[in-house]
């Protein structure tokens, strides 16, 4: 299988394509970057073919595309590469509008394109695992959630509103909503939600505690920033405290490590993570997908409605009201 990567802009494009030279039969044979240089790096880097114009590049023999641009070319890009008959990997979130996302979709159905959205978290080991327990009734009903998603500050695109679309709460709410929906089977019907710039400087979001609740009357609160420091031993968490009628469960997604304390460089000491590699995960369920020619695990909706609620938070801090979705 033949696969593309249009732009390595998102850091998680390296791993995606380090992914794809483990599956067997597949492998990475272009690239498409707006900015030459890093595309050229990448392709050097790949030792594969690279295009600084997308229509040179989508008409390459390739049977999908990974997308791992800026936010806000998520959308041009998934429409151009949906008419070229590509499949898709998107990264999240989405895009940077309900009304986008939902174009996406549809012209993504219309061409006969697989959508699947980037969420790597539902591939991680002791998610898969709480997966099970849950759906096997191990804590009966399930009546609230607890979620954080606390990381370092990415700098650069991310916090430019015009191409990131928000910041800490956009980048990491979206994840753990995934995870929610995915448990429970219940979507987000309300948001109150407290959003702030409180460890860096400038004027985006680094900061948000929100409140959730769900159609099937759920409640959830979900704590995402970028307070984790660049010496931090770990680049951040996703953990999730899952409340039913017959018990609890907590799950610390990368909680698998090896404290390391280092003689030298800027990290004196260091959590070695080595748990399963959920990028890897990601784009093995892709690829099975678009050789299978099936629906994939995680679609374009799943990424739409956890967009939803990562807009729907913004309004409702800015309204200082519960917002509903």
């Amino acid at each position: 299988m033949k696969i593309g990567i249009m732009s390595f802009a998102h850091m998680h494009a390296y791993s995606y394509a380090n992914g794809l030279k483990q599956i067997p039969d597949s492998g990475l044979t272009a690239i498409y970057d707006t900015e030459e240089e890093r595309g050229r790096e990448a392709a050097t880097r790949y030792g594969c073919d690279f295009f600084n114009e997308i229509e040179e590049f989508l008409v390459q023999d390739m049977d999908a595309v990974i997308i791992c641009s800026e936010n806000a070319k998520h959308y041009e890009m998934v429409c151009a590469a949906a008419k070229a008959g590509k499949h898709i990997l998107c990264e999240k979130p989405i895009a940077l509008s309900v009304e986008q996302a939902e174009e996406m979709i549809s012209i993504c159905k219309s061409y006969n394109v697989i959508l699947q959205t980037a969420f790597p978290v539902r591939f991680a080991e002791p998610i898969q695992r709480l997966k099970s327990y849950v759906d096997s009734g191990g804590i009966g009903e399930i009546l609230s959630f607890r979620t954080t998603n606390r990381g370092q500050n990415p700098g650069g695109w991310f916090v430019e509103p015009a191409l990131s679309g928000g910041g800490a709460v956009f980048d990491h709410t979206v994840h753990m909503v995934d995870i929610m929906r995915w448990l429970s089977g219940q979507e987000v019907k309300e948001v109150i939600a407290e959003v702030d710039t409180f460890f860096h400087d400038g004027e985006i979001d680094d900061a948000g505690l929100l409140t959730l609740t769900f159609d099937g009357g759920i409640i959830a609160s979900h704590d995402a920033s970028w307070s984790r420091t660049p010496n931090y031993p770990i680049w951040g968490d996703v953990t999730i405290e899952v409340i039913g009628t017959e018990g609890t469960v907590s799950v610390d997604v990368f909680k698998e490590y090896v404290r390391v304390y280092n003689r030298d460089g800027d990290r004196p000491v260091e959590n070695a993570f080595f748990g399963n590699d959920i990028d890897l995960g990601l784009v093995e369920d892709f690829v099975e997908s678009v050789r299978e020619k099936k629906e994939p695990s995680i679609t374009g909706y799943d990424g739409l409605k956890a967009l939803e609620v990562g807009l729907a938070a913004y309004k409702a801090a800015k309204l200082g009201m519960r917002v509903e979705i």
